[in-house]
């Protein structure tokens, strides 16, 4: 991909003051089209922050957050969504009472016409675009199992699919990981990673270092808010700021 491409996502002296706390302070970010980026740090170092910022849900008291050419400062959550950010929280949030591919069905990007136009539009490109997902999370053996009978890691996978069914040019994704065993860990560094070579861009917010090493990608700690330290897993990791205030407890 060309490097003269536009920034997807560009965050320039972003603050964010509650009552006299700084959870954000002067942050600047750049994630490039097709990019996968890892933010790390200590708890409250502004990581929920920022993609409470990016996503509208909290407005920033001061700098510059773009979304390719729309400022996103001016917009509620809704159209910000509508825009192609899609956010994963830690806590999977699937309908247990369905199956996989109806939770899939059901996050379909399509309008929200009348039922009888969502079962119409399921006889083609709709039905084609499931069945890919279900290969792509690795779920297409579970199709047809209910979403509550899932492991955890699947749960996980299937959230991410039911993202991707919405088609996002940016997938926002908080602690994939946590809970999973060591074999669901590695599929969801893997399946981030293809997601990202697919063209859409990916921002992990993770505490797990040994899944922000199995990504492979640059990385961005964040402390008290701003920028710490960002580059390449080996580099962070050997940063004395990053081990002082964060690796080092």
């Amino acid at each position: 991909m060309s490097s003269a491409a536009p920034p997807v996502l560009y965050l320039d002296g972003v603050s964010v003051v509650f009552d006299g706390f700084r959870a954000l302070n002067d942050l600047s970010l750049v994630v490039d089209p097709g990019e996968l980026r890892a933010v790390i740090g200590p708890n409250g170092a502004g990581k929920t922050t920022m993609m409470d910022v990016i996503t509208g849900k909290t407005r920033p008291t001061s700098g510059t957050v773009r979304f390719g050419d729309h400022d996103l400062t001016q917009l509620d959550e809704a159209a910000i969504a509508n825009l192609g950010i899609g956010r994963k929280f830690q806590k999977p949030t699937v309908f247990d009472a369905l199956t996989v591919f109806e939770n899939l069905e059901l996050a379909l990007k399509a309008p929200r016409g009348p039922v009888a136009c969502l079962r119409w539009m399921l006889t083609g490109e709709a039905r084609r675009r499931i069945e890919a997902t279900l290969e792509e999370i690795g779920l297409a053996a579970r199709a047809r199992d209910r979403a509550g009978v899932l492991s955890h890691g699947q749960r996980q996978w299937l959230e991410i699919g039911m993202l991707l069914m919405q088609d996002p040019e940016l997938l926002l994704v908080d602690e994939p990981v946590a809970g999973m065993t060591d074999q669901e860990t590695e599929h969801t560094a893997t399946l981030l990673r293809r997601i990202a070579e697919g063209g859409r861009s990916v921002v992990v917010v993770e505490h797990d270092l040994e899944f922000v090493r199995a990504l492979g990608r640059k990385v961005t700690v964040l402390h008290e808010g701003s920028v710490l330290s960002e580059g390449p897993i080996d580099q962070v990791q050997n940063d004395p700021r990053v081990i002082e205030v964060y690796l080092g407890r």
